[in-house]
């Protein structure tokens, strides 16, 4: 526990009390969690934790903002720019799996209990699934489309595409906490295999005239090459 008379810089001393606030709340949850044990937790007094962050409600919000940069920038820190986009969005989503499945207790409270709440807590739920969402469409995009500028799948398509990945991304991290034998790596390979599978179902469909619409021309979209052995993925 840190010493309750140590001098420490404001954002650091912040930081921590972000910090217990995440273990009390991701533990007891937001109803139950009091500011007593959060300044417990983080060694300082409970009117500090007020002067710093105003409340129990500024402090859970305080939370959610911290834990929504941590996720995405753990994204973006672990995508390559000198890489194919096919791994560029590889590396994204093994990314936010592994994010999950290290720091369980920040998404319990960004997303399993804060999502619960409703207000006023929506707003900030909303804000940050937003931005998570755009750097999965981002990736998805990117990954459609060729060195010389030309879309292997329209805009559109690889926007549609995106919103599938992130809603499963979304939905499997549940998933992913109640099944700890399942790696990251494990589980970015199966959804990019199933979407590849998917992918390739779409663009050979029934044209109308009783044989199956060939693909677009030119390489594979991004989401349906091949996926990386989760074994020889580097860390």
């Amino acid at each position: 526990m840190v010493s309750k008379h140590k001098r420490l810089p404001r954002q650091v001393r912040e930081q921590q009390m972000i910090d217990a606030a995440v273990q009390v709340f991701s533990r007891v949850g937001y109803h139950t969690a009091s500011v007593d044990e959060i300044a417990e937790a983080a060694g300082v007094s409970k009117p500090m934790v007020y002067v710093y962050l105003g409340s129990k409600e500024g402090l859970f919000t305080s939370c959610i903002h911290r834990e929504a940069d941590r996720l995405v920038d753990a994204v973006r820190s672990a995508v390559r720019r000198d890489v194919a986009p096919e791994q560029r969005l590889w590396e994204g989503l093994r990314a936010f799996f592994r994010f999950v499945a290290d720091n369980r207790e920040s998404w319990k409270v960004l997303y399993q209990q804060a999502r619960s709440q409703g207000e006023p807590f929506s707003k900030e739920v909303t804000q940050a699934r937003c931005r998570v969402m755009d750097e999965i469409t981002a990736l998805v995009v990117a990954g459609t489309e060729m060195p010389d500028g030309e879309r292997i799948i329209s805009e559109k398509d690889a926007e549609i595409l995106a919103r599938i990945a992130a809603g499963a991304a979304d939905a499997l991290t549940d998933w992913l906490l109640e099944h700890p034998a399942e790696s990251p790596e494990e589980l970015t390979m199966r959804v990019m295999e199933i979407a590849r599978i998917g992918a390739h179902r779409y663009y050979g469909r029934d044209s109308g005239s009783g044989h199956r619409a060939a693909p677009p021309p030119g390489p594979a979209p991004a989401i349906t090459g091949s996926v990386p052995d989760p074994r020889s993925a580097s860390d």
